[in-house]
């Protein structure tokens, strides 16, 4: 059994990896999932159905969230799955967050003024 450092240097290598990588689900997805905290800057390896690539993130990203991987102009569609989930409201470049400052819903016209952090509706008192 490994003593306790080096175990826990372990466990901060192998985190250390997953934080710079992305998965894109599918070859046509504009945006690829993140399978670590990503820092600003931080090189980011795409990884999963389409080319494996590399590329910047352009602000900190979470853990599970998503990162642009090319451009997207103001209402095209972001797409991962291979189906559209969302519409930009602004521009996106390759390495930005994806989520709901840029994107909404096309079921829901409320999604773009939703909070960023908690994801609740301000268009109505009981928020």
């Amino acid at each position: 059994m490994l003593p306790f450092p080096k175990r826990d240097a372990l466990w901060y290598t192998m985190s250390m990896q997953l934080a710079s990588t992305a998965f894109q689900v599918h070859a046509a997805d504009n945006v690829a999932t993140l399978l670590g905290n990503a820092a600003a800057g931080a090189e980011l390896a795409i990884v999963g159905s389409a080319q494996p690539r590399q590329l910047a993130a352009r602000e900190p990203v979470a853990l599970g969230h998503k990162v642009a991987t090319q451009p997207i102009a103001p209402g095209q569609p972001v797409t991962k799955f291979g189906v559209v989930i969302g519409i930009a409201t602004q521009p996106i470049a390759p390495g930005d967050w994806v989520h709901l400052h840029n994107c909404r819903s096309q079921l829901d016209e409320r999604s773009g003024s939703f909070d960023l952090h908690t994801g609740a509706p301000g268009d109505n008192a009981h928020g």
